[in-house]
């Protein structure tokens, strides 16, 4: 049985446009994340940026008050299916967030939209959650595999780069970013001269698929991998001695802002493609970092910024229905703003988030890993894919 362990409770009075005096509204918000088990750091990381969010925003409420719900999702969709039930039918919950693997989130689609409860997806990217299988109750603010990986195939292939080896964990997400990067690679004329997938688990010498990759004489090898994967990963390659004759782009996951200091000098050099870097230059970001860091002790990575939109989000929906919780619900699929990340909006034809990605640029220097932006694709939409909103 799940506890209710933290709340956050903000309310800020303010005069309203609304005519005759506003009702004050409790909105609560179940936020369901892995808080034990391998993805408890990136649990971690959402809510951080979900408190700081609720934090920021919290005079856009006016006299209504969000209340958050926690509970660990250990990214099962067995027990989350059951927390998420029990959120919904016991805690009376106006809306749930969170979320970190897509198979957990495939798990709780159906009794989302038949509870007509949303979802805030602050993570898990299968792109059949606002593809064919999507609800209009089911809103991803984070992204989607393919629109991180999409642009990459035409840019390395503009780059000079004719004939690339991909290489990604054998599963859902391995697989639907590899073929996103070919979904433009190939139509720019390049050629995938070898693939391979890993298991997602147990892989501790990724040295045979190195040497296959180096067999086929790519110009280059493309790879998604993240979490303790991708460090073992970018250690490897490094170890293994080809960087210098065989360029390493990737998701940028590989080089997450949550562990690329981990991954240290083996990080230099690799050109990856995400749709968050720290160093994101604007005044959003600015805030977001400066807040996050001076509450933290480190840099807010892209599941933070994620966690963070996800707060604004909701607030922004609350404020949009004037506290009617059902105009809330169509609110979320229409709120639009600039955060950390850039400019960002919800498409209402997918649910999915639109936004900017970044060619990322990682280099090691004075004893760290700087990331720069190389190269900015504005806007990235995803097609609607057999959505059809009910």
């Amino acid at each position: 049985m799940s506890k209710p362990i933290g709340s956050l409770v903000a309310a800020v009075a303010m005069t309203t446009a609304l005519t005759g005096p506003a009702v004050a509204e409790e909105f609560k918000i179940g936020v369901l994340l892995p808080f034990s088990g391998v993805y408890a750091a990136l649990g971690e990381h959402i809510e951080n940026g979900f408190k700081l969010g609720l934090e920021h925003f919290k005079d856009d409420l006016g006299d209504h008050t969000v209340t958050m719900v926690r509970d660990d999702t250990e990214a099962n969709p067995g027990s989350s299916l059951a927390k998420a039930k029990k959120m919904i039918l016991q805690d009376k919950v106006d809306a749930m967030t969170g979320i970190v693997s897509s198979a957990v989130l495939a798990g709780l689609r159906d009794t989302v939209d038949a509870a007509k409860v949303p979802l805030i997806v602050a993570n898990a990217g299968n792109n059949m959650m606002t593809g064919e299988r999507c609800s209009p109750y089911v809103v991803r603010v984070s992204f989607s595999n393919g629109q991180v990986n999409r642009p990459m195939g035409k840019w390395v292939y503009d780059q000079g780069k004719k004939k690339v080896y991909l290489m990604a964990p054998d599963y859902a997400a391995g697989h639907q970013m590899m073929e996103a990067f070919k979904s433009t690679f190939e139509p720019a004329g390049g050629e995938i001269v070898g693939e391979a997938y890993p298991p997602l688990r147990g892989v501790d010498d990724y040295g045979p698929y190195l040497t296959a990759a180096k067999a086929t004489n790519p110009d280059a090898i493309y790879v998604f991998f993240a979490g303790g994967a991708a460090i073992k990963f970018v250690k490897q390659y490094h170890e293994f001695g080809i960087k210098k004759d065989i360029p390493l782009y990737a998701s940028g996951f590989l080089t997450s802002a949550a562990y690329v200091h981990v991954e240290g000098e083996a990080a230099d050099g690799i050109t990856s493609i995400l749709h968050y870097t720290p160093n994101i230059d604007t005044p959003e970001n600015k805030r977001f970092q400066e807040a996050y860091q001076a509450a933290h002790g480190k840099v807010g990575s892209e599941f933070s910024a994620q966690g963070y939109d996800a707060a604004r989000l909701i607030v922004e929906a609350i404020k949009a229905s004037g506290g009617d919780k059902e105009a809330f619900k169509t609110a979320l699929r229409n709120a639009s703003f600039n955060g950390p990340r850039g400019p960002m909006k919800i498409d209402p034809a997918t649910n999915n988030v639109i936004q900017n990605v970044y060619i990322i640029k990682n280099e090691f220097k004075d004893g760290k890993v700087h990331q720069s932006v190389l190269d900015t694709i504005e806007n990235v939409q995803d097609p609607v894919s057999g959505c059809q909103m009910n």
